[in-house]
């Protein structure tokens, strides 16, 4: 029972952080192109980048939590 506790509080402490981070990454690439839609060339890029990091924290807790 206290390995499956564990592996939940990894998911879960594991998977809000990123969650939120996507969010305000997103937030602010989609103010940016709002305010200034010829830049999303330059916008669009990076803040795929910045997701795909932040996503890979939350699939790395997933891994922690299959391996505990």
């Amino acid at each position: 029972m206290n390995i499956t506790i564990t592996g939940g509080l990894i998911i879960a402490i594991g998977g809000i952080f990123p969650a939120i981070a996507i969010g305000s990454i997103g937030s602010k690439a989609m103010e940016a192109i709002g305010r200034n839609p010829e830049a999303a060339g330059k916008i669009l890029p990076p803040m795929l980048l910045s997701m795909a990091f932040a996503e890979a924290i939350a699939i790395y807790s997933l891994i922690l939590a299959f391996i505990k």
